[in-house]
């Protein structure tokens, strides 16, 4: 245990908190300020009229890790949120009318994969070997490995390179599958960490094999239940929320930060700091009046940043029985789209979406007989496409709604009780998002492991990164493990 030293945690996302759990169950007494009124960053919950919408993450792949969080507290994940599988992980839908179900069940794809295409069974199951490949070392070996140096890079090389990561995602499961329905079904998994497809390194193939070894799950009471078992756990080990804290300067001394001062003028001394901020934000706001600061922030502004999305968090006077919890809404076009989404300088015609109807698992998210429900649509960020939202927003909402009306959800507008859409404007406005991007850098290569933005930074010593923006990167699993990652520097720092 570690006595009388102070960290400050800016920012209570999943990555934020997990980190801040590890501070306090090793004895730095640990504050942790949030911008909002109230703690989960894009795992933010809107309550309305009876409905329960979470604002973000709504998969949770890999338990063991939450699990760990809890253990090293002395507690049980179990005691604080109940999680709930999710079966079939995903229902995969396209226009022509085909359906996967993408299921725990080897047995099960086997027998959807021989249907669409005989030949692809034994290729899914060399993909899956692959995926399991990529995961042991991707995953299991480097995901909460720190890497400060090239040298550390230069180690993990020969591996990467007999994984052929330099190639993309799509073009490695196109290497063991023909049909191009099942090849869109195994490499659309990088979107989920704001990665392109058709350029995200292979190693995030390793997201399918995570998904397979321990199933996907949902918590009780909505993703928000989870936020808030967390919070009840750092808050039991002794740690301090600040809730409407956003921090508006880090204030430093030489080479070092003294202390994090709020807008309102509150200043919260530390001996270490850490930022679950927006990487950029970090940097250019927080950081602007020091060279540190304004270098690495005008460093970070010219790396490439990941997609944004338009959601749309709706709740309905009656359930849809035909729907399963996760959908994943295929339009018409693939490769183009996601090209379009990723570069383009206008929003597209067509879309793919991804439909969110927790009710499936758990009814108690709506009024009795209802269904909360939310759809995201991938779009270009802020950076690329000049659109004005707050023209485009309530037009694209329509848009999304009479799709799904003709194709999944009949009577939708009809049955429509409530909604509320958040856009690239709001990523940006209340998450100080860069360019609005939903998932801060592309997963591309160049800009992973060593390449990102690293857990602890290079110049001011007692500075700490934590979340989407450093290693390994976004989703639930990559920001906890980045937790994992920068509480072993913290910790291993405040003991010298």
């Amino acid at each position: 245990m570690i006595q009388g030293k102070r960290a400050v945690v800016i920012g209570a996302g999943f990555g934020g908190l997990a980190l801040a759990i590890r501070l306090q169950a090793a004895g730095i007494h640990t504050t942790l300020l949030e911008k909002r009124d109230r703690p989960g960053g894009r795992a933010y919950v809107y309550e309305d009229q009876g409905f329960v919408f979470d604002a973000g993450p709504t998969v949770i792949t890999d338990p063991s890790a939450l699990e760990e969080l809890f253990s090293i507290a002395g507690k049980r994940l179990a005691d604080y949120v109940e999680l709930l599988p999710v079966a079939p992980f995903y229902r995969l839908c396209w226009e022509d009318g085909f359906a996967f179900d993408y299921a725990n069940d080897q047995a099960d794809l086997d027998r959807q994969i021989h249907a669409r295409n005989p030949a692809d069974v034994e290729g899914y199951r060399r993909f899956l070997a692959y995926s399991r490949a990529v995961f042991e070392e991707g995953y299991l070996k480097l995901g909460t490995v720190p890497f400060l140096s090239f040298r550390s890079m230069i180690q993990a090389g020969p591996q990467l390179a007999r994984l052929q990561a330099w190639k993309s995602v799509y073009s490695m499961v196109a290497r063991f599958i023909e049909d191009e329905q099942l090849r869109q079904a195994f490499s659309f998994h990088s979107l989920l960490v704001g990665g392109n497809p058709f350029a995200t390194s292979s190693i995030y193939a390793l997201i399918h094999a995570l998904e397979r070894e321990w199933g996907v799950w949902f918590p009780r009471g909505g993703t928000g239940a989870l936020v808030d078992g967390m919070v009840r756990l750092f808050q039991d080990l002794g740690g301090t929320l600040e809730l409407n804290a956003p921090v508006q300067r880090l204030e430093t001394s030489g080479e070092r930060i003294t202390a994090a001062i709020c807008a309102d003028g509150r200043r919260f001394e530390a001996d270490a700091v850490a930022s679950n901020a927006d990487v950029v934000h970090t940097y250019k706001a927080l950081l602007g009046h020091h060279p540190r600061g304004i270098d690495e922030g005008r460093r970070l502004q010219k790396k490439r940043f990941s997609m944004s999305l338009f959601v749309i968090y709706f709740g309905l006077r009656r359930q849809h029985p035909g729907l399963q919890h996760h959908t994943v809404c295929f339009g018409p076009r693939y490769r183009e789209l996601i090209a379009e989404i990723f570069a383009g300088a206008e929003l597209a015609e067509d879309f793919s979406l991804y439909l969110h109807a927790p009710c499936v698992t758990d009814p108690s998210l709506a009024p009795e007989g209802c269904a909360a429900h939310y759809v995201l649509a991938p779009v270009p960020h802020l950076g690329n496409a000049d659109i004005d939202w707050t023209v485009q927003g309530p037009l694209y909402r329509e848009r999304i709604f009479e799709y799904l009306e003709r194709h999944y959800i009949p009577g939708l507008r009809e049955d429509l009780v409530t909604s509320r859409i958040f856009t690239p404007l709001d990523f940006r406005d209340e998450l100080n998002a860069h360019l609005g991007s939903a998932f801060s850098l592309e997963p591309i290569l160049t800009q992973s492991a060593w390449f990102r933005p690293h857990n602890r930074d290079d110049r001011i010593d007692n500075l700490y990164i934590v979340g989407a923006g450093t290693h390994p990167g976004a989703g639930v699993p990559g920001v906890v493990g980045s937790a994992k990652a920068t509480a072993g520097l913290m910790i291993g720092d405040a003991g010298r």
